[in-house]
């Protein structure tokens, strides 16, 4: 799903994990052994249910005044080493149109981030073809978990399949934890056995001569444009487009805050679009326009002069002050340089509130308002694991029939803990992405932020792909922002922008 706590960039709230267990390799000595050994071997086995086959559902949903009829499975693949052992089992839900079958009809792989976060936001919030609501506003965990149709899904125009990383979902190692998280739990493996999964999924349903599309959600859109170049570099596998949803493309500006300006750049359109929103402004490109030119620029310019600088400083702290809607005091004590939970805990603390990072207008209780730090975790992230969780159990387990005694990970911060170190101010996939389009002329990309994202900003995407060169129609790589924050598609007229504008990339329309 950074620069501390994400999707894509987290240490997340504290959740029980129980996808990680330990693997034992079976004993090869002809003689019994020993009482003690026999007890040592069992206790390292782990004590892991089968999976059950692969169970599928005929159901119905509607969109664009369409009814479609189409097929849900959930079921499983293996992740195989060198010598052919299986060393994971990852789970996926696909959905199918029925009928008779069309080679042109593309198929979507989907992924969302964390590290640490299964497949069910992108699925159950924005294109599968039912949704839960979750991540706006007003929204309770204790809402019915109840799944309706979906009028933003893109199962009109593709077939989708979600799939869980190791340690998400029900997706699980059947290694030791040291050697799961060398296998599993490090940037590049991720990469290399996800894309497996993709081609083994391809070749099983017998669909690798269909158009082939690719989607991330925060980690997840840095998993997107580096998978879409593994399948077309190592797996022989080509992809026609990607799609990037709220991603953190490169994390390396965020490596070096205190002498480099581009983190500070970054964030100043997000925070001024949360302050342009709180006074009741319509957030468009013209009237983000402004903020973006002088971040860019005299921003910029003045923060590299240097906190010495007092004329600088006192331009900084006016423009800044006026864009974000903080005490002049507060914005001068940071020397403009405004850190984002900072902003969050200071936008509400006359209310007695917190902003979400993911969406700096959607608020909760402070249950802590004196501290001087926060001490809770953030409003959406916490709010919106029990209706996914619910709603994925129940739909897996008693709508499709597929049963499992086993804990769905919707977020699990293990995962995260345990990725490889320094993770985040490493990743970069914009020269996957830029690479991709050169190999395939005829691919297209979208990148998709919404406006008051601080966990993943979308304007470090615009600053990313302006240094792209343009390869081929402008319309190749695009960048589009809508209102709301890093699941802008929780909100409905932000969740019919994504559709249009995909559509427009897949050609349906």
């Amino acid at each position: 799903m950074s620069r501390s706590q994400q999707f894509g960039r987290s240490a997340w709230i504290a959740l029980a994990s129980a996808s990680v267990l330990a693997f034992a390799a079976p004993a090869i000595a002809a003689e019994a052994p020993k009482p003690e050994a026999a007890d040592k071997k069992d206790a390292d086995k782990p004590d892991l249910p089968a999976f059950p086959a692969d169970a599928s559902v005929k159901q119905v949903t509607h969109v664009a005044g369409k009814t479609l009829n189409y097929t849900a499975t959930v079921g499983s693949l293996p992740v195989r080493d060198a010598d052919g052992k299986k060393i994971a089992e990852i789970v996926f839900t696909a959905y199918t149109l029925d009928g008779p079958r069309d080679p042109n009809r593309p198929v979507t792989f989907a992924f969302n981030g964390g590290p640490g976060a299964a497949s069910v936001y992108l699925n159950l919030g924005a294109i599968g073809p039912k949704r839960i609501q979750f991540g706006a506003q007003g929204d309770s965990p204790s809402d019915p978990a109840v799944l309706r149709d979906n009028p933003g899904t893109w199962l009109d125009f593709t077939d989708l399949v979600f799939i869980d990383p190791v340690g998400t979902g029900y997706s699980r190692s059947l290694l030791k934890p040291d050697e799961t998280d060398k296998k599993f739990f490090t940037v590049k493996t991720d990469i290399a056995y996800l894309s497996r999964i993709v081609y083994d999924w391809l070749s099983k349903n017998g669909r690798m001569a269909s158009p082939k599309y690719v989607v991330g959600e925060s980690y997840g859109g840095y998993r997107a444009p580096a998978i879409t170049h593994y399948l077309q570099t190592s797996m022989g596998v080509g992809v026609s487009g990607v799609v990037m949803v709220s991603p953190a493309l490169d994390g390396r500006s965020a490596a070096d805050p205190d002498t480099s300006p581009m983190s500070w750049m970054e964030t100043l359109p997000s925070m001024a679009a949360a302050n342009y929103e709180r006074q009741g402004k319509t957030l468009s490109p013209e009237q983000m326009a402004e903020v973006e030119n002088y971040a860019r620029t005299d921003f910029m310019t003045d923060l590299l002069r240097g906190r010495q600088d007092q004329a600088a400083v006192d331009r900084i702290v006016a423009k800044v002050t006026a864009y974000t809607g903080l005490n002049p005091e507060d914005v001068r004590h940071m020397g403009g340089r405004i850190e984002s939970r900072a902003f969050l805990r200071a936008l509400y603390r006359d209310q007695g509130k917190l902003g979400s990072w993911y969406d700096s207008n959607v608020t909760a209780f402070d249950p802590y308002p004196w501290a001087p730090d926060q001490e809770t975790g953030d409003p959406i992230l916490e709010g919106i694991l029990a209706p996914t969780t619910s709603a994925m159990v129940d739909f897996v387990q008693r709508e499709v029939g597929w049963k499992l005694d086993a804990h769905y990970e919707a977020l699990n911060p293990e995962v995260n803990q345990r990725w490889e170190k320094n993770w985040f101010t490493s990743i970069e996939s914009a020269s996957d992405l830029r690479q991709a389009l050169a190999i395939d002329p005829k691919m297209k990309a979208l990148i998709v932020h919404g406006y008051n994202d601080l966990s993943c900003p979308y304007f470090e995407s615009k600053m990313i792909v302006s240094q792209i060169p343009t390869m081929g129609a402008a319309d190749r790589l695009q960048v589009k922002v809508y209102p709301g924050g890093h699941m802008f598609y929780s909100r409905p007229d932000s969740q019919a922008g994504l559709r249009r504008d995909v559509m427009a990339v897949y050609g349906a329309r």
